[in-house]
């Protein structure tokens, strides 16, 4: 009995440890066109990736993703990352998410978590909440709120994952 259960705690913490491919939590979110997709499977070929948690009722998520879209081009070009934002926005207002992101012109990945099941995995209490991963897939800065020059910040954390 002893060994079963000791051979039951090693397969249990192998599988935790190394079940995953990536770090970020396994939920399902909607593309803009309805598609589903699981956020296990968010990656960037091994350069950083921002994840931001958004919704079009939060006046400071909009202003930090307007003004990260500014210099998203360039960000991209130098350091090859890749922003993805989420969408908080619940039943009543999910329906105003693509014409704000087509109105914003953003050149981000968008999904909807109409569940907030990848919010509440990620332990997002608040919006705008900002992640940051590394070319491995590791959560490697967070930042919750915005102030006008929080993406300077960002900005300096991923050039030092690029190594530039």
């Amino acid at each position: 009995m002893k060994k079963l259960l000791i051979t039951a705690i090693i397969v249990l913490i192998a599988n935790l440890t190394f079940g995953q491919d990536s770090p970020l939590p396994s939920a399902n979110v909607k593309s803009l066109n309805g598609q589903s997709f699981d956020t296990a499977q968010f990656s960037n070929d091994g350069k950083p990736m921002i994840i931001n948690f958004w919704a079009t009722w939060c006046s400071p998520c909009k202003k930090e993703l307007n003004n990260i879209a500014d210099l998203y081009a360039d960000w991209v070009d130098e350091t090859g990352v890749k922003l993805i934002a989420v969408s908080i926005d619940d039943a009543r207002s999910q329906s105003r998410v693509l014409p704000y992101v087509n109105g914003s012109s953003w050149d981000y990945e968008v999904y909807i978590d109409e569940n907030q099941d990848f919010k509440r995995a990620m332990g997002v209490n608040n919006v705008p909440h900002t992640f940051l991963v590394d070319g491995s897939g590791n959560i490697v800065y967070s930042h919750n709120n915005y102030a006008p020059g929080d993406e300077e910040e960002l900005y300096k954390k991923i050039l030092s994952l690029s190594n530039l």
